[in-house]
């Protein structure tokens, strides 16, 4: 039976790449022809977005203690939406899908965004070896990972990096003036990251790393919102006067595009970062951790440099290292512009077709 009518399940109440990911696959297999929608946690980030988008979309409660109502409430949108393909992104919304594709005889596709390794014993075997019917990752080095703690074959495991839409990351010229003019960083070297703040993206190391260069003429920007109170206390306790937090921005590109070097120093979970991929195609060269994904669009030499996690030392030699080499700078640049050819939306759309064909 050909697939044609899709639900995701969404369990995470938040708006970030796990969410970016599942609204633009949504609507790229929209425009292929796939009937879409999404249920997603009550309030949950994705909602708004998705709506907003014209995707059909519900509001499911999927803590534990609201699984019964939740199951006949998705037992109804099957039926009434001849959903033939359940594909889950976390673990509440992966067990529920998961036994309601089994009932229903629905296949089923679980999305593991992170690169951490999964529960090891009869959780996984269950969950990703006999309720899904096919795994997809977002980083190479979880495939093996699942196919070894779940028991599934590895053939039925497959890496589909999140693609950037190439055309939505456009910047002027007079966006990057405007930027540096409103943030008063004319003539200085400018090292950022971006990203939703959390306790693993490395924040603190970098805020670190600042302090150690802050006598060389360079600022430092935190593009991104998120849990930022944290780091905006930390930047105080070092009585750093060289970083700057922008706070969320609906349009980062500008900010990005202003960078001479793009971070993220992420020290879990990452699988392939969408800012490091926005950051490659702007032609920045890279320096991140080899957390996850992160070492597949930073190749060490190539297009950056890989830096040890906690590690500021690092980080500042660096940075000084590619500041102090304009060569290196401009064919890291270069370099970046290169490896994001394969990892775009018509990429991971085309790959995701294929599976959908054949299941």
């Amino acid at each position: 039976m050909k697939i044609k009518n899709i639900m995701h399940l969404e369990a995470s109440a938040g708006w970030g790449g796990q969410e970016m990911r599942i609204l633009k696959e949504s609507l790229g297999m929209k425009n292929l022809g796939y009937n879409v929608l999404i249920a997603v946690e009550k309030n949950g980030g994705l909602y708004q977005q998705a709506i907003e988008k014209n995707i059909k979309t519900y509001e499911i409660r999927f803590k534990k203690i609201f699984w019964f109502f939740s199951f006949f409430k998705l037992i109804y949108i099957i039926l009434k939406n001849k959903i033939d393909l359940i594909v889950t992104h976390s673990s509440s919304d992966s067990w529920l899908g998961g036994i309601l594709g089994k009932i229903f005889k629905i296949k089923v596709i679980r999305t593991r965004h992170l690169s951490t390794t999964i529960r090891k014993g009869l959780n996984s075997r269950i969950l990703y070896g006999y309720l899904a019917d096919f795994v997809i990752t977002t980083c190479t080095e979880i495939v093996t990972v699942i196919s070894e703690q779940s028991k599934k074959n590895i053939n039925k495991i497959k890496c589909i990096p999140t693609g950037i839409d190439q055309d939505v990351i456009k910047v002027s010229d007079e966006e990057i003036i405007n930027f540096k003019e409103k943030h008063l960083l004319q003539n200085s070297f400018l090292v950022g990251t971006a990203c939703f703040m959390r306790s693993w993206k490395g924040i603190d190391d970098f805020l670190n790393a600042a302090k150690l260069l802050e006598k060389e003429n360079i600022k430092f920007l935190i593009i991104g919102g998120g849990h930022s109170e944290k780091y905006i206390n930390l930047a105080k306790e070092l009585k750093l006067q060289n970083v700057f937090f922008t706070g969320h921005l609906e349009n980062p590109y500008p900010a990005i595009a202003t960078l001479d070097i793009f971070l993220l120093l992420s020290t879990a979970h990452e699988g392939i970062s969408q800012a490091s991929l926005q950051a490659a195609f702007l032609k920045k060269p890279l320096i991140t951790t080899r957390t996850g994904g992160l070492k597949e669009v930073c190749i060490d030499n190539f297009n950056g440099i890989n830096v040890s996690n906690n590690s500021p030392l690092e980080i500042k030699s660096a940075i000084m290292k590619i500041k102090n080499d304009n060569k290196m700078k401009e064919k890291f640049g270069e370099n970046s512009s290169i490896i994001i050819k394969k990892f775009t939306i018509e990429n991971m759309l085309l790959e995701t077709d294929k599976i959908y064909n054949n299941l």
